[in-house]
């Protein structure tokens, strides 16, 4: 009779088993062990997959190439064979899912079943939460399987069907992460987490890069954030200090770097700064957003050329305006004069249909450039 006490290696291994390369082959293996069978396997189609995608993880000899194309092509297709609509977790023998008297049932067994030798079969089937069903299944050559062995499958499908749902999950997490990641990528946003005296404890993969790529930002050989530009370091020193000491909690916003832009917008943690009861390891005190644009400036001006229809001097003016300069502030940094600078202010109005700065700002930043 199945007990969770005697067969609590067969469970662990069931709930081990998404963390395993080949997945669930432990459970399999000991599963294939206790039941003497020839073969033990799991049929499944992962999250997000085609309907004729399913896997097939197994211990012992490999299913014959047909019966995998039998399941691929036809099992969720039509339920004549294998009713692959089994009653959940109702554990089922050969004999109750061949008709004798079916001429498709009998011809299943002669050309599928017999020249792979499969004798004896127990199949049950489980459904997780979110609608991903799976086969589990065991067969022989010789003799048939014992009642136990039939209690053990009924005793584990439930088991089985908790751990389906944390691996179905676990992959739902994985897609959700790779589109935000991909997303957060074309975005040019990243994060690094800071002690309260700003020494590094952690970074995304985008804040990497831009720390590697010459982007204003470089870390000391202590650890520490450190800006390039002095006065920007002053600046982001001061900011880490407040947050670190718990003196604000206003977000600081600092311009690192024009060329290529990079910015920085430091908030205190949610999480506390405290020691990590588990880990043993401080928290992060301060969380900088950063935000950079990897191409170059010569790069964009063509871009919103193209895009807008500009000239190449209207488009490094429309850039400057999208990066909250005002018409003076943009005229100082690209050398014209105010009077010029006007000039192509009404150019670029009136080419990109904008009734101001905040229409231009606004079209560049909720244009495809963002992603480009």
């Amino acid at each position: 009779m199945f007990t969770i006490q005697n067969e609590s290696d067969l469970l662990s291994a069931a709930y081990d088993g998404p963390f395993e390369q080949p997945m669930w082959q432990t459970f399999l293996d000991r599963l294939r062990q206790r039941t003497r069978a020839d073969y033990a396997g799991i049929f499944f189609r992962p999250p997000g997959r085609p309907m004729d995608s399913a896997i097939e993880l197994f211990s012992g000899r490999p299913a014959a190439e047909r019966l995998r194309q039998f399941y691929r092509d036809d099992a969720y297709d039509r339920d004549s064979i294998f009713d692959f609509m089994l009653r959940e977790e109702r554990v089922y023998t050969l004999a109750e899912l061949i008709l004798p008297k079916d001429p498709a049932h009998q011809a299943f067994v002669r050309d599928i079943l017999e020249p792979i030798g499969v004798r004896a079969m127990r199949i049950v089937r489980v459904t997780e939460a979110g609608g991903i069903s799976a086969w589990l299944s065991i067969t022989k050559s010789k003799g048939d399987f014992a009642s136990s062995d039939s209690a053990m499958l009924s005793g584990i499908a439930p088991n089985f069907r908790r751990a389906l749902r944390g691996y179905a999950e676990i992959e739902r997490q994985k897609v959700s992460g790779r589109i935000a990641v991909e997303m957060l990528e074309r975005l040019n946003f990243g994060w690094i987490s800071l002690d309260a005296n700003g020494i590094l404890v952690g970074e995304s993969a985008e804040a990497t890069k831009l720390l590697q790529h010459g982007a204003g930002l470089r870390r000391t050989r202590s650890g520490r954030l450190m800006a390039a530009d002095p006065h920007v370091d002053r600046q982001l020193s001061r900011a880490i200090r407040s947050l670190g000491r718990g003196e604000t909690r206003r977000p600081h916003a600092l311009n690192v770097c024009n060329d290529p832009w990079v910015d920085l917008l430091l908030t205190s943690a949610k999480t506390s700064a405290k020691v990590d009861p588990i880990t043993s390891l401080p928290g992060p005190a301060i969380i900088a957003y950063i935000q950079g644009d990897n191409r170059s400036l010569a790069n964009r001006h063509e871009q919103i050329a193209e895009l807008f229809g500009l000239l190449p001097s209207e488009a490094r003016f429309a850039l400057a305006l999208s990066r909250g300069q005002s018409i003076t502030e943009a005229a100082e940094s690209l050398g014209i004069t105010l009077e010029t600078a006007r000039n192509y202010s009404k150019k670029v109005y009136a080419k990109m249909g904008a009734r101001g700065q905040a229409d231009v700002i606004r079209f560049i930043l909720t244009s495809a450039l963002a992603l480009a």
